[in-house]
């Protein structure tokens, strides 16, 4: 068989798998972590119990994504950037491709060179390298078009991972100054529109997809700083938002039924009681300006605004002017929260679309996760909040009991268990309905940062040295 009857064979298979699989994107079905299959999956897995496989690969945060009978992951070698492609059935490493690294980015020790995740439908995979830009290749590795992109300045380095939406791949690209979101042809890599996000400055939220009852209107709905904001996936154009989010956004949100859920945690003085308030800058100005020159440096800067001077000093030039104050001010005003945000509208839909927000331990990495009528949410130190998605009301809280670290890694759910994995490897798999009743503790003795990825009856675990399927043998 030639490659290209190969090829044309293949997409066929993916496409037809894709109706029962959607693992496609990171968090799987547009972001939910949830598989629907049902199919059965173990309580209990290790290095030596219900494995299938298991693969060493190179170093990256990137999830894995399913399609077919392949999966796709991306990882950093020493300073080479590459993206894999495994057999499903196997683990057997099918190819690998290097990608170009004209830069190497310093990042916060959580992040590193491979953290995006790659996205994927029936004509192949696509990769986003913050040291490169975008990438695409077909199922046998073969590359189709790059779209390079310039140096990005984030203070914990990017981490959204790209979506396919429509004819087109998405991603954003929120920084400390301009913050883009933009979109190519899925099939050329062209610039299909890009447009600019003034208001948002660090973050690393991936977004999701919905779809206008009304209108019929593709949107993609995206977190930011301070604010949630629908844009039209054809033309880029704003359409709806809603503020009183974080200053920093770093989860993906989870849309069901018509709501969007969405996670946001800045710093501790955003927590409800503990609000720090900044002088205005003409006070701040005239009591710290020792030279003169109408702006602040960090060595003329006092008080609280110094310890925070490294994340409002957006333009790097070690000074604030007005402007960076300004989103110093509305950084500390802003809170730590979970929001419900009923979706639809036109320009400002805070007032209308807000059912609820709910403020206590709130993740500042980790996704929601909605399975079985409740709402989960595990923050980096591990206290798990499950919550009645209709009105924010706490049902629990507490610590996995066995499963006691800090958490990365967002919930993912199927066939009646809740799994969560923490940063030491363990994964707790948890019973739904909202009691936090831990039902197994699996430990794989190697530190997880990766969503995990499930379907089929089968759930693929990355650690930092390898790449788990875990199944009922």
């Amino acid at each position: 068989m030639s490659l290209g009857i190969r090829a044309v064979v293949f997409a066929v298979l993916v496409t037809a798998s894709a109706m029962a699989s959607e693992w496609s994107r990171f968090r799987g079905p547009n972001g939910t972590g949830v598989d629907l299959s049902e199919s059965p999956l173990p309580l209990r897995f290790g290095p030596e119990e219900n494995v299938l496989w298991k693969t060493a690969l190179p170093p990256g945060h990137s999830s894995p994504i399913l399609t077919g009978d392949r999966v796709f992951l991306t990882a950093f070698d020493e300073e080479k950037l590459f993206t894999y492609c495994l057999d499903r059935k196997s683990g057997e490493i099918l190819w690998r491709r290097e990608a170009p690294r004209p830069r190497v980015t310093k990042v916060d020790d959580r992040n590193n060179a491979a953290s995006p995740s790659p996205a994927v439908d029936e004509s192949g995979v696509y990769v986003f390298f913050p040291d490169y830009g975008l990438l695409a290749y077909d199922f046998e590795g073969r590359e189709r078009w790059k779209y390079p992109l310039e140096a990005f300045e984030n203070v914990y380095g990017m981490g959204a991972s790209p979506v396919v939406a429509g004819d087109k791949v998405v991603l954003v690209c929120d920084q400390n100054h301009s913050s883009f979101l933009f979109a190519l042809d899925r099939a050329t890599g062209e610039l299909s529109w890009k447009v600019d996000r003034p208001e948002a400055t660090s973050g690393h939220s991936t977004p999701v997809l919905y779809r206008d009852s009304s209108s019929g209107e593709l949107e993609v709905l995206v977190p930011g700083s301070f604010q949630l904001t629908s844009y039209s996936a054809a033309t880029g154009s704003k359409l709806w938002w809603v503020t009183g989010l974080s200053f920093e956004m770093k989860s993906t949100p989870v849309l069901a039924d018509g709501v969007v859920y969405i996670n946001g945690y800045g710093a501790p003085e955003n927590q409800p009681g503990t609000n720090v308030q900044a002088p205005a800058w003409k006070e701040a100005l005239a009591s710290q300006d020792e030279d003169g020159d109408g702006f602040l440096s960090g060595t003329e800067i006092q008080g609280h605004a110094r310890s925070w001077f490294g994340f409002t000093d957006l333009n790097g030039d070690s000074r604030l002017d007005e402007g960076e104050w300004r989103y110093y001010e509305a950084a500390l005003a802003s809170r730590n929260g979970i929001l419900a945000i009923r979706v639809g509208g036109e320009g400002d839909m805070t007032d209308k679309n807000v059912a609820w927000a709910y403020h206590k331990r709130v993740p500042q990495l980790p996704s929601p996760l909605l399975y079985q009528g409740v709402l989960y949410m595990v923050n980096d130190g591990g206290v798990v909040t499950s919550l009645d998605p209709k009105t924010g009301e706490m049902q629990a809280q507490g610590r996995l009991k066995g499963a006691v670290d800090n958490y990365y890694a967002s919930p993912v759910a199927a066939d009646g268990k809740i799994f969560l994995a923490s940063e030491l490897g363990t994964i707790a798999v948890v019973r739904p309905g909202g009691s936090l009743e831990v039902l197994a503790v699996n430990d794989l003795g190697d530190l997880i940062y990766a969503t995990p990825a499930i379907d089929g009856g089968r759930i693929y675990v990355r650690t930092r040295g390898a790449l788990y399927c875990f199944g009922k043998s």
